[in-house]
């Protein structure tokens, strides 16, 4: 239980620090509206955890 709340907090200060950084931070960079700009920042999440996916079925298959 202790490390359950542990970790919700840890999230949960990450969240609130990755959100300021993206609203003092993120109007400072310019970024241009392109259609490659929308569809790295769309399908970039989904590469990511897919990768991590893998990654983990990987280290679960060798075991």
């Amino acid at each position: 239980m202790q490390n359950q709340l542990g970790f919700v907090l840890k999230l949960l200060l990450l969240s609130a620090l990755l959100s300021v950084l993206i609203k003092y931070a993120g109007p400072s960079l310019s970024i241009p509206a392109t259609a490659t700009n929308a569809l790295i920042i769309v399908l970039l999440p989904i590469v990511i955890i897919a990768i991590a996916l893998l990654w983990r079925f990987q280290a679960q298959k060798q075991n």
